[in-house]
């Protein structure tokens, strides 16, 4: 998948805004960024369901303008809600949507058997859908873009609402797809899911790529290799900063809290005790892609 000034509007407004992007077969990518940043407007022309309104965009080699059908029928899209139907079984579900690609009745009876061990719902095949768990929903959700064997996958918060244990599981089967050839295209909020999948990212704020990268690379570029939080009372970070703003490479001051960008926390932490500072409480941590995104656009990722 190849974009080059890539841009999206809706009246006077720009949601994308001339992106340049390059996705190669095979690998996992991810569009990490908050609410409105443009992330789904870009995943929607990807998926040739949304045109775009200038630059150059070719998906499998192909242009949307002109050959959506053709990418559409390579393409698996897991969109952000899951749109199955719950009146029929995880089976039936599975085999009405192959039937949309024009595959034999064999081939989508087959394919359907095979997710289901693939998704671990073999055991709920013939059971409605309506009482699934959320994390059943969404792997059939993900089974159910694979009937047609696409070689890109497009996935939109894939495991938002999911508990841990289900979000894990998850990941597992994306992990596993992607051992088998498939490129998965990935939008998230968690940068813990980014870390766990993705083999390159950007970091998208306000329409535009801020940040490109391995995960690796952008926390390395961008932060310390710790970070020391410094809990307080709501409003009293801001008379402890000028305390301590000498003892970080950089200070983020958050509403409760003083985020202080250094290579050695604990030594950090001991010194600013040592000037007689008293958080509520403290935390030394490694680096993230959230301290990636607060230092480039000076806000965390859920807004």
């Amino acid at each position: 998948m190849l974009a080059r000034g890539l841009s999206k509007r809706f009246g006077d407004f720009e949601a994308v805004r001339g992106v340049d992007l390059d996705v190669r077969p095979g690998e996992a990518f991810g569009f990490l960024g908050p609410n409105g940043a443009g992330k789904s407007s870009t995943m929607r022309m990807i998926a040739c369901v949304s045109p775009r309104t200038g630059g150059d965009l070719a998906v499998l080699g192909m242009d949307p303008g002109r050959d959506g059908p053709r990418i559409r029928a390579r393409l698996g899209v897991v969109p952000q809600q899951d749109t199955l139907d719950n009146e029929l079984t995880v089976r039936q579900n599975l085999q009405v949507y192959g039937r949309y690609f024009g595959l034999s009745k064999a081939h989508v009876r087959a394919r359907a058997t095979e997710l289901m061990d693939f998704a671990q719902l073999a055991e709920r095949a013939d059971d409605p859908v309506e009482p699934l768990s959320g994390g059943m929903k969404r792997r059939l959700t993900i089974a159910r873009s694979l009937i047609n064997d696409p070689e890109l996958l497009l996935l939109d918060e894939p495991t938002t609402g999911l508990d841990p244990q289900a979000r894990h599981l998850l990941w597992d089967r994306l992990f596993r797809l992607k051992q088998q050839g498939t490129t998965l295209i990935i939008t998230t909020h968690y940068m813990d899911e980014a870390e766990q999948l993705c083999d390159r990212l950007v970091v998208m704020d306000g329409g535009r790529i801020a940040a490109e990268g391995s995960p690796g690379e952008l926390i390395s570029r961008h932060c310390t290799r710790e970070v020391l939080e410094l809990r307080f009372a709501p409003d009293a970070q801001g008379e402890v900063e000028p305390k301590v703003a000498d003892l970080a490479d950089r200070v983020e001051v958050l509403p409760d809290r003083l985020l202080l960008y250094t290579a050695d926390g604990e030594s950090a932490l001991k010194a600013a005790h040592n000037r007689g500072v008293v958080p509520v409480s403290s935390l030394v941590r490694r680096s993230t892609l959230e301290d990636v995104f607060l230092h480039l656009t000076g806000r965390t990722l859920v807004d």
